[in-house]
């Protein structure tokens, strides 16, 4: 028999979320899932076109392993649940002078790419920098993405363990400080300038150390058949096979505190549903903000949600494109990379940007017919009540004037109900003032000052991309991980309920074993 060990309600159905609640179910706790929206997925979402569904979020899977493991450590394999395709060129840059770069998936392949770009010397500097990034990535790894509770003792102490590291890092430089000091070529310094916009920042006050992002990407990209939306549903459908109560189109108007610990979760309907545990997979944020009640504001500190990260303006649409040969996913550059971060910083939108374009039908080359695009131009967090009237036409022509400058032209403009802006994804995520990354990356302690799953109100946890270890699939889902175990944890110590029994399942006590499909699971 199964032992249910305590009740957990999980607000939200983005990655995190799902990852947390799949992992709890596994182990024997009763798991219910509410969700506003009326599909899984948070971020990873879908837009309607002529040419089917656009992905109007994230279009790639990174990091691979920590997918793998999350469907191994509930009894299953990735493969058997959702299609992979690996990306053979990672992306297609171009730039305003007309030259143009492909990174691919294989490394030598990028390393001859960059040198028929930027010549022998833009090689061997690549090489270099590619290097340098895989020693960030290795180092940082467990000290700071998969510890649960990040400490800067503990980081020092694995840095001195290894030296090569600390020039790596780059001291106190920021990223663009640090790629001036790689690259000889401009254009090179973009390019890898841009993975701050990865986690929300800008690469002039970012710190170096994000340059470990490319070895995340360089070391494969992959492609989900139907979309990331589909990796979700995946998710959703595993977890209400396991018991997981799933409840979309619920909104979770506040959490309920008794004796200084949470007791349950109380719907916008009036719905009550006790628990000993909740999961807010949402912006902190919105906690901090008295959304969910006031004792949930004392959850996180201000210093954890505070400055924010970029948003964005998004188009999701289809069309027929002509003029250049876009791959599946494409850079297009703006002249002058300073002034953009400088409009994003003064809260404005950028004058010469440059602009992200996922070609989503381009598998196996050009369609025929319309295609489905995702343009995405980095935006700032909003500071007003409501965007200006003018916003969404000017956002279009900034966007298509500066892709026919480029030499992209599209036989149809999208229509303004297309556009996803800061005002926008404001509204989608309570709290979040539309930034897509939680807090800011800025600053060298940025990463230290990140919420972990664990908060300051006993019974509250937080899985997303605004909590440690930080934004972006991969991340939000080993986030969805900390936040399991820090329960389970919890539960170890603290449970006294009485051991019950649902049918169907084997007799477990611990996270790895696991408990066959419960009889009463939800479909």
């Amino acid at each position: 028999m199964t032992a249910v060990r305590g009740k957990a309600v999980v607000i939200g159905a983005g990655m995190g979320g799902l990852a947390a609640a799949l992992r709890l179910v596994h182990a024997g706790v009763e798991v219910t899932l509410v969700e506003r929206a009326l599909q899984p997925g948070g971020k990873m979402r879908t837009l309607p076109s002529a040419a089917g569904p656009v992905d109007a979020g994230p279009t790639v899977l990174t990091m691979r392993p920590v997918f793998e493991a999350l469907f191994a450590d509930v009894g299953t394999r990735l493969e058997d649940h959702v299609t992979l395709q690996a990306e053979t060129v990672l992306a297609r840059h171009w730039w305003a002078d007309g030259s143009s770069l492909d990174l691919h998936a294989d490394p030598d392949a990028s390393a001859q790419a960059v040198r028929g770009l930027a010549g022998p010397v833009g090689e061997a500097e690549f090489r270099a920098f590619c290097a340098r990034a895989a020693r960030l990535y290795h180092g940082f790894d467990a000290p700071m993405m998969r510890n649960p509770t990040p400490r800067l003792t503990r980081l020092v102490l694995s840095v001195l363990g290894n030296p090569r590291l600390i020039p790596a890092m780059g001291g106190t430089a920021t990223l663009a400080e640090a790629l001036q000091r790689q690259f000889t070529d401009v254009r090179l310094r973009q390019l890898f300038g841009r993975y701050a916009t990865y986690v929300g920042g800008s690469p002039y006050q970012s710190p170096a150390v994000l340059g470990l992002i490319w070895h995340s990407e360089a070391q494969g990209v992959w492609r989900v058949q139907g979309g990331m939306q589909a990796l979700a549903a995946a998710l959703a459908g595993l977890c209400a096979a396991k018991g997981v109560v799933l409840r979309y189109g619920s909104h979770a108007a506040r959490v309920e505190v008794q004796f200084g610990r949470t007791v349950a979760v109380i719907l916008a309907d009036g719905t009550r549903l006790p628990c000993s545990h909740v999961v807010f997979n949402g912006d902190p944020a919105a906690l901090q903000q008295g959304l969910l009640g006031p004792p949930a504001r004392q959850a996180v500190a201000v210093a954890a949600v505070v400055p924010r990260s970029l948003s964005a303006w998004v188009w999701a649409f289809a069309a027929e494109p002509s003029g250049r040969d876009l791959a599946h996913h494409n850079v297009f550059f703006g002249r002058e990379p300073q002034s953009e971060f400088a409009d994003l910083a003064a809260g404005r939108m950028p004058a010469d940007p440059s602009l992200y374009i996922c070609a989503q039908g381009r598998e196996t080359g050009p369609a025929s017919g319309p295609e489905r695009f995702e343009i995405i131009l980095n935006g700032p967090a909003v500071t007003t009540a409501r965007a200006p009237d003018t916003e969404a036409e000017q956002c279009r022509d900034r966007v298509f004037q500066t892709l026919a400058r480029h030499g992209l032209r599209f036989d149809r403009l999208p229509d303004l109900t297309s556009l996803t802006s800061p005002h926008g994804f404001a509204a989608l995520f309570p709290g979040s003032a539309g930034s897509l990354y939680g807090r800011s990356p800025h600053g060298l302690m940025a990463a230290f000052r990140r919420p972990t799953a664990q908060t300051r109100l006993p019974g509250l946890y937080l899985a997303g991309g605004g909590a440690h270890p930080g934004a972006g699939v991969p991340m939000a889902t080993l986030s969805g991980r900390q936040a399991a175990e820090a329960i389970l944890r919890d539960l170890a110590l603290t449970s006294t309920s009485r051991r019950t029994a649902t049918p169907g399942g084997t007799s477990t006590g611990s996270a790895t074993t696991e408990p066959k499909r419960s009889a009463s699971s939800a479909s």
